[in-house]
């Protein structure tokens, strides 16, 4: 019965995923081009991890440039929307453990805090269906260290997957020019 009633919570979250772009947000904004992506992983063999967000691409679409990423379009020490458009959003069956942090099973959205030299924090924050640029500090869950790695070869489009670990949770990774930003997690049971 319990596995029934997480099954059918995890349906009714996983619609309103596939809502947040409806009439109001749309109104709102208007997309500039960018492909939107759902991608997602079973990670211990029971807990659906989905992740939803816009994937700008390195060259400029009205001029066809390429534009420096990382300290450029991405400022160091400012939050980034993580993707392009309405926010990232990331959608777990079962409470997830990112760093020191239990997130809740559901929806929460996902932001960026690059810094140059400093730790690369990722922003778990519980505003849900805003446009990417809407952020409010007074909602974040919390702030988990970032992994940052060269990418080589690098992505010319901004690229977001999540990676099962054999010892059991995942790996949710961000590409993009020539850098890669990773995330570990694991299940909470």
């Amino acid at each position: 019965m319990k596995k029934l009633i997480s099954l059918a919570a995890f349906a009714l979250v996983m619609t309103l995923a596939a809502t947040v772009d409806t009439a109001p947000l749309a109104a709102q904004q208007k997309r500039q081009g960018s492909p939107h992506e759902t991608i997602y992983t079973v990670v211990d063999k029971t807990n659906r991890v989905v992740v939803v967000y816009g994937r700008p691409y390195t060259k400029d679409a009205k001029t066809g440039q390429n534009r420096k990423i990382w300290g450029g379009l991405v400022p160091y020490d400012k939050v980034w929307r993580l993707g392009a458009d309405e926010a990232t959003m990331i959608v777990t069956q079962q409470p997830i453990k990112m760093g020191a942090t239990t997130v809740p099973a559901g929806a929460h959205t996902l932001f960026l805090l690059p810094s140059e030299n400093g730790p690369t924090k990722l922003i778990i924050n519980n505003q849900l269906a805003q446009w990417g640029l809407q952020y409010d500090e007074k909602q974040d869950l919390a702030r988990v260290d970032a992994k940052k790695e060269p990418l080589d070869p690098p992505v010319d489009q901004f690229t977001m997957a999540i990676d099962r670990n054999p010892a059991g949770g995942g790996v949710l990774k961000m590409m993009w020019e020539a850098t890669q930003f990773s995330v570990p997690f694991t299940t909470v049971k």
